[in-house]
């Protein structure tokens, strides 16, 4: 999915999660696409395959940690092809190559922040804003997430923040098009092929000719 959140911001006590998010990701069927039973097929390119793997060195250069390494693995059916596996990558901080550039890969980045209001300025702070999506069980949280988030579309307890098709696709800031374009379908993208016309008349009540109606042929004198 284009709109997989591939940055997780963990808040307090919840960075001791990371662990066994890497174990439910380990666990994962890496295979052909068409395979049954996949969860995993390979990147596009070898190219995108080096990409990959040179930002998740990068990552480890700069000082974050790899609790799950996808590097090197392949299936046994398919050895040739452009594998990277689930690769999860903690105590990741903004400054760092990873977290900056989008990895398009199964690789997920993880920041540790202390508290919500963190949380939402390490969002607010980065100069895209495409999606974004808060799990919790509390209301008031969820209701002061929504609201300060400067992300176009945002999901609560729901991981692929896209809402159905009536709905625009609203990215903020640099995401979409460089800047916000939200033509894409909904209302927006109505407007987008509408050409408008407007019309500005004046009518006096001295131009009653008559408060008949008439069937007669005009003509001109």
């Amino acid at each position: 999915r284009c709109m997989a959140l591939s940055t997780l911001v963990l808040v307090g006590e919840t960075k001791e999660w990371a662990p066994q998010i890497a174990e439910r990701a380990k666990a994962l069927s890496m295979n052909g696409g068409f395979e049954k039973g996949a969860d995993l097929g390979p990147v596009i390119s070898p190219q995108a395959k080096e990409r990959i793997e040179g930002l998740i060195a990068s990552a480890e250069k700069e000082g974050a940690t790899i609790l799950l390494d996808g590097r090197g693995q392949k299936p046994e059916k398919y050895p040739n092809g452009n594998w990277v596996g689930p690769t999860i990558i903690a105590n990741v901080t903004p400054d760092m190559t990873c977290y900056k550039e989008e990895i398009f890969g199964p690789v997920l980045v993880c920041l540790n922040v202390p508290t919500l209001d963190d949380a939402i300025a390490l969002i607010n702070k980065n100069e895209y804003g495409n999606g974004v999506a808060c799990f919790t069980t509390n209301g008031a949280t969820a209701t002061r997430f929504q609201k300060e988030v400067e992300a176009g579309q945002v999901g609560i307890n729901v991981p692929i923040p896209v809402p159905l098709p009536m709905f625009s696709f609203t990215g903020n800031k640099k995401s979409v098009a460089g800047g916000g374009a939200n033509t894409f379908y909904g209302k927006p993208g109505i407007q987008f092929y509408t050409q408008q016309k407007t019309v500005t008349s004046f009518w006096s009540g001295a131009d009653a000719g008559s408060s008949k109606a008439s069937v007669n042929m005009p003509t001109q004198s």
